[in-house]
């Protein structure tokens, strides 16, 4: 796989669009779900998401297959824009609305009620603002594993750290969530 993404790499490189349009086919819903779960705004998701493959189309020289896959790479690029963007925004507050709902793909096996519908709404809006509440580090590892689905080594990777830090952060970050979570409740009295 990895001469694979050398190969597709220099084809980029030498100006051809179809393998440009394959990297971004492949990796394009992975990096606007980051995106989102960062933002919890999809018109910003889409803007990072642009950013990103920017930054990837701009830097595609600098990649070595040695050093890693390609999605590894260009989930390092997206970590490096998303953490700019954070700390460039810290005091954007998100803005909730049904398309978290979207997001999270939540589904019954058969169509919701009226009053279910609106619960997941709410459910799903209040798990996003435990995420935002959460410190960079422990939201990017939740996000990371619990709703990307990447496995330990492939977080460890990616970040640049030990898999035991990976681990520590998760269940650090899922402790404090739920700590978060459990506040809120109680604040709000909304059941979830």
């Amino acid at each position: 796989m990895l001469s694979g993404d050398f190969k597709l790499v220099e084809r980029c490189l030498q100006g051809d669009d179809a393998a440009w349009e394959m990297v971004v086919n492949s990796y394009g819903r992975r990096i606007h779900n980051v995106s989102y779960r960062y933002t919890s705004r999809r018109d910003e998701a889409e803007d990072l998401t642009q950013d990103i493959f920017i930054r990837v189309y701009q830097n595609l020289k600098s990649y070595h297959s040695e050093a890693g896959s390609l999605q590894n790479w260009i989930l390092r690029i997206a970590r490096n824009l998303v953490i700019d963007r954070y700390r460039q925004s810290r005091r954007f507050q998100p803005i909730g609305g049904s398309e978290e709902l979207e997001a999270m793909n939540i589904s019954d096996d058969k169509a919701p009620n009226p009053q279910r519908a609106a619960e997941q709404v709410e459910a799903s809006k209040f798990l996003q603002d435990g995420l935002q509440a959460l410190p960079p580090e422990l939201k990017e590892a939740i996000i990371l594993r619990d709703l990307e689905g990447m496995a330990y080594q492939q977080i460890a990777d990616l970040l640049g750290i030990p898999e035991g830090t990976v681990k520590s952060r998760i269940s650090r970050g899922r402790l404090e969530l739920a700590r978060l979570l459990l506040k809120r409740r109680a604040q709000t009295g909304l059941q979830v």
